[in-house]
């Protein structure tokens, strides 16, 4: 999850810096403002990865270098920096002019904000999304009261928490088409629809009914299940045979997908009890055990997920923190015939999505999902309930 609420700032505060300065390299003696990822630096020059592809920047005696504090995200505020304060990793951005060969001349100014300082800040921010954060499915929105109904399902079943707006709240919304919380709109209450996904960052109410919330991001998102019938690894897709539907459906593996494995035995136990040990809840002692908290926890840096276990508040490890135990797979590492789990944005198109997270190993919780509670028939359609499935980009 890469991708975060962090990045998003940085590209938001190093764009208003470039907003006044930026020009297209062939109108020369113009200044630009280039934003990347430091990849190698030396005395003479700095090679930066942009969204566009490495750059090399030659550096000179009147280069200028600042410092930019993490935690202010303040350009105004930034503090005067050396050369040598700038490692591999770091961020930058640099202010350099192009010459009437379209090529850059030594660049004028960085602006450095380090590896370690926003390593510092994304800490501080995830341990803040996972003590003051939720996360649920949307029931009812009141628009014009501010009110929405949020939905926290668990393998034993459900609670609802009302998340109301602080003053001044911030909404965001996920691209419809993107999975990367960088490329999240400003956005507006108006835009959340009953069933989105949505996070809020605030303060619970003691009693765990009512959540004030001074950030909510939403996105509509989806789940599928599918056999697998092609890998084309040269592309990073996979072709698979919806469950639901019975049409193939392609997957698009990116480089913010989370691929990972459910081990045979978890995913067994978690699925069983989900069914209650098949066939019922069974009383305490008597061979319904439930999977330790430890294991089964749905609390994320964002607050509880739904389709896991836990119903209440952060704190303790989560489905995030299990699921980053699991097995790191690839598309290389499946083959036809295996069932996997996949969740992705809404974006209206029937034959093709790009993958949030794609969990392998998930046949128990299909089988689960198959047999009505109590009464060991098929389900009309499969109500996925996969642990750290559903969910999207934490800020």
């Amino acid at each position: 999850m890469n991708r975060s609420r962090l990045i998003t700032l940085l590209i938001t505060i190093f764009a208003t810096v470039s907003f006044a300065f930026t020009q297209a390299p062939d109108n020369p003696n113009k200044p630009v403002i280039l934003f990347g990822d430091v990849t190698s630096i030396d005395a003479s020059k700095v090679i930066i990865t942009t969204k566009d592809g490495p750059v090399e920047i030659a550096l000179a005696a009147k280069t200028g270098y600042k410092r930019v504090s993490a935690e202010t995200l303040n350009f105004s505020a930034a503090t005067s920096a050396a050369l040598e304060d700038i490692s591999i990793g770091d961020k930058v951005a640099v202010s350099v002019i192009y010459g009437a060969d379209k090529k850059t001349q030594p660049a004028r100014t960085v602006y450095l904000m380090t590896k370690a300082d926003l390593t510092q800040r994304q800490t501080k921010e995830t341990q803040e999304w996972r003590t003051r954060g939720i996360a649920g499915r949307v029931t009812t929105i009141d628009p014009l009261a501010g009110k929405i109904t949020v939905e926290q399902r668990g393998l034993v079943g459900s609670s609802t928490i009302t998340v109301t707006p602080k003053e001044n709240v911030k909404y965001m919304r996920y691209a419809p088409d993107s999975v990367k919380f960088s490329e999240a709109k400003d956005s507006t209450i108006a835009e959340i629809k009953p069933g989105d996904m949505v996070r809020a960052l605030g303060d619970r109410s003691a009693d765990g009914t009512t959540f004030a919330a001074e950030e909510v991001v939403s996105g509509a998102f989806q789940t599928h299940a599918g056999t697998v019938k092609s890998i084309d690894t040269t592309k990073n897709e996979i072709v698979v045979t919806d469950l639901a539907t019975k049409k193939d459906l392609t997957i698009a593996v990116i480089p913010t997908s989370i691929l990972k494995k459910f081990p045979e035995e978890q995913a067994q136990r978690m699925a069983q009890f989900q069914m209650g040990g098949q066939g019922g809840f069974r009383p305490a002692g008597q061979g319904n055990t439930p999977p330790t908290t430890s294991q089964t926890s749905t609390t994320s840096p964002a607050g509880p997920r739904p389709g896991g276990m836990r119903m209440g508040g952060g704190g303790g490890g989560g489905i995030d923190d299990m699921l980053d135990r699991f097995p790191n797979i690839t598309a290389a590492d499946l083959k036809a015939g295996d069932v996997i789990a996949v969740s992705s944005t809404r974006s209206g198109n029937l034959d093709r999505i790009t993958a949030i997270k794609l969990l392998a190993g998930v046949e128990p919780f299909l089988r689960a999902a198959q047999m009505s509670p109590g009464q060991g028939g098929p389900r009309r359609q499969l109500d996925l309930n996969i642990p750290g499935l559903d969910g999207f980009g934490t800020p």
